[in-house]
């Protein structure tokens, strides 16, 4: 059953149509992410389906009862009235029933000495229905949340108008996931988490027992939990079964099969055409007057119904296509019949990009080494390498966590920082191109033609056909670099680096403002170069299909070093998992306070790291089944209530009875293996 369902959905604004003819549903279980071009209507349509906004056409209908949870890209102006909660404190805002059943039960425990057995039997229904609505665990529960979102327990207490808007927009993701609601509508929710935090999310929707519906340009998130795409265009949404790269696979087939189905109408509307000219006046005149008023019902369905009509004619057939569309007069006469059949359009794809990355000469096989390296400032020292290589054609990916010096790194290489200490040597024959993750070498106050002759000389019309590969046409190329959105920056900027030729490319962030259909085209850009990258991202979908070694930064014994895999992503992922980070845990307060344990922690071996990795993991898998099991068996109690039935009522408790000490349980063991705040910010009963 569909949680929520559009009917012809379309936008509006005066006389521009933003997009129409969305037809889509929601299973209650869908996992649905949501791709298209940049301005294609992709956050439109996600507040009109969460209710936030009225459609100049069509309908959505939400199943009666229906929950629904909405995260902006921008939640700035989401606390406003409470900006003086504290992180914590906005949490057990969703938890406001929970906590007045708890006041209510400290008053009547308070004269319990002197109850009745009227209070005595409201209490113990108080106590049920706080246990059954999760009382006991919602403090563990905002802990995990906040805890995989990255928020440090020291933060939990910082008031949210000191938190910036990134923070902010993580506070209220925290706070739907706590609400639970039946359909998750979610817009770039990837955009201010880590890594840590993207994964955390993944296994957490993973597991989510109802739809949840996601915009992303993170197409490994995208892989990791779509189990449908919808893809946007201006003409309404189409649905491919399965994640991000089943789409991919399923969209070109689509495109070929459009194409072929294209020909083979063309084909017999040629022949339809030839019989009809040479009867129309004859002696099978009444015949061809027939065809002629059946090819016009046909093309008027294809105006109508577009490409996808024509490959529905074997299928369904076109007086029940016809029956379906809203169709205007057909063509009444030859020579109308033949203008509808030129403006047909015939299938096109999407606008995107068009770059190919060629290297004005080879460089010599060795194109970067360093050895006992000290990158950072001087009153800073950000990680060390103790020895590196990269060869011509390889492809590195530098990771690790913000601010810990990756595009710094970068501006060593490039020879703009010293490094404090140790050696690094450039090979024979570079040429080095640089795209900055801020593009600050883009002048402002020039136009984007400007800008673009200033880097290579060129004729006017030259350039202007260039720049039209990469989508600035018309007068966008006279606009100023300042006025550019994000994504039309980095698309100046690839051009440019394009025209460099280089055989060394260092990228900085180079897909962050690139919507999906640029981002394929760059990869593939990037696939067929014959040269050597140095790639800084977080789009872990590039780095799974460019990467030849990575380039990590990780703490080990207290210091940040660059470390080596050799290997592609997923197998990184795979001995990531076999070696967890680090787990530094408080030792019990005795033996700190009598000196024992080097100063109250102690390092866990590889092998317990690896241990308690894979236990919190299996605990947080079980605690999420056993939630939902406790929610099935609370419904299961309600309805045996309702209709009298005792014994399914004292079956049901005991086996709740069960269920809730065996989460009650999970809880504390997984607590135990997690870190525990230096203090407990939930407030007292």
């Amino acid at each position: 059953m569909a949680v929520l369902t559009a009917t012809n959905v379309g936008q509006s604004f005066g006389e521009y149509d933003v997009f129409g003819g969305v037809n889509v549903s929601i299973p209650r279980d869908g996992k649905i992410g949501l791709v298209g071009p940049n301005g294609v209507g992709k956050t439109t349509l996600l507040l009109i389906l969460a209710g936030r906004a009225q459609p100049s056409s069509g309908q959505v209908y939400t199943a009666r009862g229906t929950r629904l949870g909405y995260l902006s890209q921008e939640s700035s102006d989401a606390f406003i009235g409470h900006a003086d909660h504290s992180v914590y404190e906005e949490m057990l805002t969703v938890f406001a029933p929970l906590r007045d059943m708890e006041a209510e039960m400290r008053r009547m425990e308070a004269t319990m000495a002197d109850a009745g057995d009227e209070q005595l039997a409201a209490y113990s229904r108080l106590q049920i229905e706080y246990e059954v609505a999760g009382g006991y665990d919602y403090d563990t529960r905002i802990r995990m949340v906040l805890t995989g979102l990255g928020f440090a327990p020291e933060a939990w207490g910082r008031p949210l108008g000191q938190l910036s808007g990134g923070q902010k927009t993580r506070v209220l993701l925290g706070r739907l996931l706590l609400e639970r609601p039946d359909l998750l509508i979610l817009d770039e929710p990837t955009n201010h988490l880590d890594v840590a935090a993207i994964e955390w999310l993944e296994n957490t929707l993973n597991t989510w027992p109802g739809a949840v519906l996601v915009v992303s340009h993170d197409r490994f998130f995208l892989d990791r939990v779509a189990n449908t795409i919808w893809e946007m265009s201006t003409a309404g949404v189409e649905t491919y079964r399965g994640n991000y790269s089943a789409y991919l696979t399923q969209r070109q087939e689509r495109w070929e099969r459009l194409q072929r189905d294209y020909e083979a109408f063309q084909e017999r509307v040629a022949k339809e055409m030839d019989f009809i000219r040479r009867n129309i006046a004859g002696q099978r005149t009444q015949m061809a007057w027939g065809k002629l008023s059946r090819l016009s019902r046909e093309v008027e369905a294809v105006r109508v119904g577009g490409l996808a009509a024509i490959g529905d004619l074997e299928s369904k057939g076109w007086s029940r296509i016809t029956a379906e569309l809203d169709l205007r007069r057909p063509a009444a006469t030859l020579g109308e019949l033949q203008a509808a059949i030129g403006a047909l359009p015939a299938p096109t794809r999407p606008p995107v990009l068009n770059m190919r990355l060629n290297a004005a000469y080879r460089s010599g096989n060795i194109v970067l080494r360093a050895t006992d390296l000290v990158v950072g400032y001087p009153e800073r020292p950000l990680f060390t390498v103790d020895s590196l290589v990269l060869h011509r054609l390889e492809t590195a990916a530098l990771i690790g966590p913000n601010g810990t010096g990756k595009t710094t790194f970068l501006k060593v290489i490039l020879g703009r920082l010293e490094p404090l200490d140790g050696h690094l040597t450039l090979g024979a024959s570079l040429k080095v191109g640089y795209f900055a993750q801020a593009q600050e070498a883009l002048d402002p106050a020039a136009t984007v033609l400007d800008e673009l002759l200033r880097h290579k000389e060129m004729t006017i019309s030259e350039a202007r056909n260039y720049l039209a590969r990469y989508l600035f046409r018309g007068d966008d190329v006279f606009s100023q670099v300042g006025t550019l959105s994000g994504g039309e920056r980095a698309r100046l900027a690839l051009a440019i680096l394009v025209l460099e030729e280089a055989n060394f490319l260092l990228l900085d962030e180079p897909t962050n403002h690139l919507d999906i259909p640029s981002q394929e085209v760059l990869q593939s850009a990037l696939e067929s170069f014959e040269g050597t990258i140095l790639l800084v991202t977080h789009d872990r979908y590039l780095v799974d299909r460019l990467a030849s070694q990575l380039w990590e930064l990780r703490q080990d014994d207290g210091l940040l070093r660059l470390e080596i895999f050799n290997g592609p992503y997923r197998e990184y992922l795979a001995a990531r998992a076999a070696r967890p980070e680090p787990v530094v845990v408080e030792q019990p307060a005795a033996a700190a306070a009598n000196g024992d344990g080097g100063g109250g922690a102690a390092r866990l071996s590889k092998n317990e790291q690896r241990r308690r990795a894979e236990a919190v993991a299996a605990l947080e898998a079980g605690i999420t089944a056993t939630e939902a099991a406790l929610a099935d068996l609370g419904e299961a109690l309600q309805t045996a209530a309702a209709g009298q039935d005792f014994a399914a009522l004292q079956r049901l408790t005991a086996d709740y009875a069960t269920t809730e000490q065996r989460l009650e349980q999970l809880f504390k063991e997984w607590e135990a293996l997690t870190h525990e705040p230096a203090n407990d910010h939930r407030p007292d009963g």
